[in-house]
């Protein structure tokens, strides 16, 4: 077929070459517990993750480098993920974490319609999506769990590599936020919307700009991720602006107008800006 599930639209005939996203068809690269998502996305257990390889975003500082830049991955059909999702269903998950599934969510949607699991179903994606393609894999998402990195057009086509990010991330995060949240009495997210954005070194600006944003699309219950974990890592040789943490005062601009605003927030502290929390790369 000629690829246009992402909104690069670059007509790869997969699974016959690689399009824009690096990979032909499903890979991936690490799934298991992951402990350290939002607390109502982790939970007791662990968010059952599936590490998808291949992205349509070009992220310079992207923590996955080696995952999104397909150069790690396992290659699975669609009854294999079906499987893995079986497995991690079994090992007590209290979810199915997609993570980066844009580029692929066609075969993930078929994985899902092997066996649609018991428990909810997270779509963790960059934002960078078509809202045609996320309508096919909607009936089998839950939550979705959307990053939203970037108003303006020049950061994105800085660090991303894509100047539309945002005209296709707006689109996105509204269809997305139609999901009504539900809660389980014990803090569990059964079904809705988490919005997550990373703040980045020199971008807070951008930041309270991607805050308004969210403040005039979301319901008002919607919780905001707001993310300090920016470690310097990826393809940020030539940027200079990049090659640090971010600071203390940054994230507290950023922070404060939050709450400001009203948002139900997730923080972070200081210390998750660590290599430490980033998976080994291990099928």
């Amino acid at each position: 077929m000629q690829c246009q599930l992402c909104p690069v639209g670059c007509g790869a005939d997969r699974p016959a070459r690689a399009g824009a996203c690096g990979v032909k068809a499903l890979t991936v690269a690490k799934y298991y517990l992951h402990p350290y998502e939002e607390p109502p996305i982790s939970h007791k257990n662990g968010s059952g993750t599936v590490f998808f390889g291949g992205c349509s975003l070009k992220c310079v500082f992207c923590q996955n480098y080696e995952v999104s830049r397909a150069q790690r991955g396992k290659a699975v059909t669609p009854k294999e993920l079906a499987d893995i999702f079986v497995q991690l269903e079994e090992m007590g998950a209290d979810n199915i974490n997609l993570v980066t599934p844009d580029h692929v969510s066609d075969l993930v949607a078929e994985a899902l319609s092997y066996r649609k699991p018991a428990i909810p179903v997270v779509y963790n994606s960059g934002g960078y999506c078509r809202v045609e393609a996320l309508e096919q894999i909607a009936p089998y998402v839950d939550i979705w769990l959307p990053d939203c990195k970037f108003v303006s057009p020049d950061l994105a086509a800085r660090y991303t590599g894509r100047r539309d990010y945002f005209d296709y991330a707006a689109r996105a995060i509204a269809y997305m936020a139609q999901k009504p949240l539900i809660w389980r009495e014990d803090g569990k997210l059964l079904s809705g919307i988490i919005v997550r954005h990373l703040i980045l070194p020199a971008c807070t600006s951008d930041s309270l700009r991607v805050l308004d944003f969210l403040k005039e699309t979301l319901p008002e219950d919607v919780p905001l991720s707001l993310m300090r974990q920016y470690t310097p890592m990826g393809d940020i040789a030539r940027f200079p602006e990049l090659q640090r943490t971010i600071t203390a005062r940054e994230y507290r601009r950023v922070r404060d107008y939050a709450e400001q605003l009203g948002f139900p927030l997730f923080t972070q502290e200081k210390a998750s800006a660590d290599r430490a929390f980033i998976p080994n790369w291990d099928f």
